[in-house]
């Protein structure tokens, strides 16, 4: 297959494509970076190259802690993902040729954050916060006139927080518990839904390669977790103690409290339809991820 990746030059997109070109698939990127594939403008101007299959992964990192929480910021964010997810839909609609399939990456900030509700991709959503309405909108961008949806097989991945040794949230975590002062993030019993790289490339994969995968895929892990065991695992895959929480207040007071509440509370995301449709996870588990990005 021809495919073609917005975004595809991230944390995310190189373990994709990696994965694509070992699979004998011909990948491109769009992105902001003259240079490293084409340009968004390049998009808009003369639309969209013949291909087989467009995923779109662009979105700024709304935890950049160097970023203030505000009006422009936000906007940034929103645009980063709905007006990217749009450009595409937009040249997707208007391909003479358009691709047999379209895969966006969202998150499971979709789902309202809670200590006991379990959510699947049938779970309703949506509506509980800015991030939430962020996926909605997110979501809906990419949907597609009922012509063209008959034509290109379209799946949402909505994404937990991404674990790896390139990037992600391990790079901004592990100096704290190298040191021995790392430890939960606030209470700790928020749910912490987490997956390996190597499987949110691998389900994004699986959706672009399996004719009958289609529709919303929690890319999450399989197993459940809190916060403070991702910080009692990572501290033991490193032979390191996990003693030092961070409090709450010390994370609204850098990300800003809307911000802050991505750390700080979380939702039980199960992976059914990802499983049903018969991903087979590499890292299931907590300590055996922790263990491979650690090694």
């Amino acid at each position: 297959m021809k495919i073609l990746i917005g975004g595809g030059t991230g944390f995310i997109g190189g373990a994709l494509t990696r994965l694509l070109r070992s699979n004998g698939h011909e990948v491109g990127h769009i992105s902001r970076r003259p240079g490293a594939g084409m340009t968004w403008t390049d998009l808009a101007e003369k639309g969209l190259p013949a291909c087989d299959a467009v995923v779109n992964l662009s979105g700024e990192n709304v935890l950049n802690p160097f970023r203030r929480w505000n009006a422009k910021f936000k906007e940034e964010v929103v645009s980063s993902r709905v007006g990217t997810t749009k450009r595409l839909r937009t040249a997707i609609v208007n391909a003479k040729n358009p691709p047999r399939v379209w895969v966006l990456v969202t998150g499971v900030g979709y789902y309202k954050p809670c200590l006991t509700a379990e959510y699947d991709e049938d779970s309703s959503g949506g509506d509980s916060d800015f991030f939430a309405q962020l996926v909605r909108d997110w979501e809906e961008a990419a949907r597609l006139p009922e012509d063209k949806a008959q034509l290109v097989r379209q799946t949402i991945v909505r994404s937990g927080v991404v674990l790896g040794k390139e990037g992600g949230a391990i790079q901004q975590m592990i100096w704290p518990f190298w040191l021995g002062v790392g430890g939960a993030i606030g209470s700790g019993r928020q749910p912490f839904p987490w997956i390996h790289v190597e499987d949110v490339s691998g389900i994004l994969a699986h959706a672009l390669e399996r004719d009958g995968v289609s529709g919303v895929l929690n890319g999450v892990a399989p197993t459940l977790n809190t916060n403070g065991e991702f910080a009692l695992a990572l501290a033991a895959s490193l032979g390191r103690p996990a003693v030092l929480p961070l409090p709450g207040l010390a994370v609204e007071a850098v990300l800003g409290a809307e911000r802050a509440a991505i750390l700080l509370e979380g939702q039980r995301v199960v992976p059914r339809r990802t499983m049903a449709s018969g991903y087979k996870y590499h890292y299931p588990d907590l300590r055996t991820a922790l263990d491979n990005i650690v090694s």
